[in-house]
């Protein structure tokens, strides 16, 4: 008896292991809400594809603020960790206004532009949320690597004027720390 369940587990630890080498992909990603955008992605850089705000119902671009520091949060309804840095976010807009943009971007493919909605009206979060199309989430890991879509990492990203962008550190910032970063620049 033993030894079979030995032969399961090994068998079991095998097809785990196999199954996380492989590449990652996002194809098997749909995006609740953006059907109605009627618009083909595939070409597009990420900082060009429409975006929906939840809290408004207005489409958007992130290269629509070209000229404004952008921070862009992802994020997932589900993550405490994500909620705590929305919160810092926020505290940075009561200190310096929509001087600096914020986009928040949910890549979790189990939650909708419902969800969302909720959980800002829920916080208090009045700036740019929407639902990541499975391309734009796709090429921020192409470009940035997998722990960008890591919702509890709390990864942001900061596009300068010039629309240049770096990954700013992992963990929650503080509003200070973001501000800090966005006066370093790109």
């Amino acid at each position: 008896m033993k030894k079979h369940v030995l032969t399961i587990i090994l068998a079991l630890t095998s097809i785990f292991l196999i199954s996380c080498t492989q590449p990652v992909t996002l194809e098997h990603i749909t995006v609740k809400g953006l059907e109605q955008l009627d618009t083909n992605l595939s070409g597009l850089n990420w900082k060009n594809i429409p975006l929906r705000n939840v809290n408004t119902g207005e489409v958007f671009r992130i290269s629509d603020f070209k000229g404004k520091p952008v921070l862009v949060e992802t994020f997932a309804v589900w993550c405490p960790t994500c909620t705590k840095q929305q919160g810092k976010i926020k505290e940075l807009h009561e200190e310096v206004g929509d001087e600096i943009i914020s986009v928040s971007l949910d890549t979790d493919p189990s939650e909708d532009e419902a969800k969302v909605l909720e959980h800002t009206t829920r916080n208090g979060f009045d700036w740019y949320y929407a639902v990541s199309p499975k391309e734009l989430t796709q090429q921020l890991v192409d470009e940035f690597g997998i722990q960008v879509v890591n919702a509890p990492s709390t990864p942001i990203l900061l596009i300068c004027e010039d629309q240049s962008t770096r990954l700013l550190r992992f963990g929650v910032k503080n509003a200070d720390e973001l501000l800090e970063e966005v006066e370093k620049g790109c």
